[in-house]
């Protein structure tokens, strides 16, 4: 254990928000390991949050679960929060010290160069393509943040050479904000509406995605989406472009080819589908380019080869001469319309889940278009039937149906689908209160639709 790391030796901390996937794990044997007293609260009860217990048995933690205690902010030295938790939380203000697991990292980290990925759709892909192919340079990567990877746990093994390489969301830099960190080099893929339901607005969800960049010295690096006008905003000193209207000095995207510096990468045969998929893969280039000799080739090796991440327009199954994809990552329209532009042929549609306050407008004339049948589901059901029956003048009526339950909903699509068909399980939405996250709900589909 480093022997500097402050104010943790004794302390009493409490954990809020244990995570029903773990997401609390990490930072909490972090801070065991430091010799903090640790206490962990969430609102979820013992049962539901019992893969995430499991994983700290045997640890010296004291669990509050199913409720929050006045008494655990109170006499806490150190509140670490989840991103997750909302910063107008009534519990936040008995708190003395509030930080966060990726506040933490971030003061703690020793590596001198450490990517920074965010965007609204595209994060993990472009993470885990950035990773990937520095991985096949000479120096040793990390990589972590929003993929569900604790680099706390690892943080004695990192040292000053190696490279580290994150995934941020707009909650984890909202929190970063407020210590003045942003990282060395910073990738901003895209920017559309996310979130309203938390930051309140588009403009605040600007400003917190802002803060990848906000607080870069004059020799760090942005790496910049030049077709996304919100993005362009972002641009600095030190800017790099890429997308189809970069500049000749940038990383260009062109028919299965990506092009840098005079120097073309032939992705034709990649196993990651749709035009979307390209933008990530020049973000990456962008990222990596010049980063090692050799980078070349090992980024087009990479680009070709990887098979994508699980939950993101993820082939399934066939079944009956009919094709499943698990799109379940697709918590907004954005992402469900890049799904509809990838597949090609009859989709038989999955739509619906938790109300984040986005618009379905356009979702719903693209549905009309590309859909022959939907299946709705959730909170947001009847706000899309609305959008797709009054959606453009384009396309052929979709026909859709409504599912009181997800296990419903996937046998309605089953029982729509024709050979030839594509089911896509794409909702839209997140997952909340039927499913503890995108996960489970992925993973569920996929259950249903395996051939036995």
């Amino acid at each position: 254990m480093r022997t500097d790391v402050p104010n943790l030796h004794g302390a009493r901390v409490t954990v809020m928000g244990l995570g029903l996937f773990g997401a609390g794990v990490g930072v909490t044997k972090f801070l065991c390991r430091a010799g903090a007293h640790v206490t962990v609260t969430d609102l979820n009860d013992a049962e539901r949050l019992r893969e995430s217990v499991s994983e700290l048995s045997g640890w010296p933690v004291e669990f509050q679960l199913g409720q929050h205690r006045e008494e655990d902010f109170r006499s806490a030295d150190l509140v670490v929060v989840s991103p997750a938790v909302p910063e107008d939380s009534p519990w936040l203000r008995f708190a003395h010290e509030l930080d966060t697991e990726m506040n933490l990292f971030a003061k703690l980290c020793p590596a001198r160069t450490v990517y920074g990925i965010t965007g609204s759709n595209g994060k993990t892909t472009t993470t885990t393509l950035v990773g990937e192919i520095l991985r096949r340079g000479p120096r040793r990567v990390w990589v972590g943040g929003n993929l569900g990877v604790s680099l706390l746990e690892v943080i004695d093994e990192i040292s000053p050479d190696d490279i580290v390489v994150l995934e941020l969301s707009s909650f984890q830099l909202q929190h970063l904000d407020s210590i003045g960190w942003s990282p060395q080099v910073s990738v901003v893929l895209n920017i559309t509406p996310n979130h309203l339901d938390r930051h309140g607005s588009v403009e605040r969800y600007v400003d917190a995605k802002r803060a990848i960049v906000r607080h870069q010295g004059e020799h760090d690096l942005r790496i910049l989406n030049a077709d996304d006008p919100t993005v362009r905003t972002f641009a600095g000193t030190r800017t790099r472009w890429f997308g189809h209207d970069a500049p000749p000095e940038g990383t260009r995207v062109l028919p299965e080819r990506i092009e840098h510096g005079g120097r073309v990468l032939d992705v034709r045969g990649r196993r990651l589908p749709g035009a979307f998929n390209l933008h990530n893969m020049a973000a990456a280039t962008a990222a990596v380019a010049e980063s090692f000799p050799g980078w070349t080739k090992a980024a087009e090796d990479v680009l070709v080869s990887f098979a994508g991440v699980e939950h993101r327009l993820e082939f399934v199954a066939e079944s009956g001469g009919v094709a499943y994809y698990d799109d379940s990552i697709a918590t907004t329209p954005e992402r469900t319309l890049a799904a509809l532009d990838t597949l090609s042929g009859p989709i038989v549609l999955l739509l619906g889940g938790y109300d984040k306050g986005l618009s379905f407008a356009e979702l719903g004339a693209k549905v009309r278009e590309r859909c022959r049948e939907v299946v709705l589901f959730g909170q947001t059901a009847d706000a899309l039937e609305d959008a797709i029956r009054t959606g453009g003048a384009g396309g052929a009526d979709a026909s859709v149906r409504r599912a009181t339950s997800f296990e419903e909903a996937v046998e309605m699509a089953r029982a729509a689908a024709r050979p030839g068909d594509n089911v896509l399980l794409s909702p839209a939405c997140a997952s909340y209160g039927m499913f503890r996250n995108f996960t489970e709900r992925g993973r569920r589909f996929k259950e249903l639709v395996r051939p036995a």
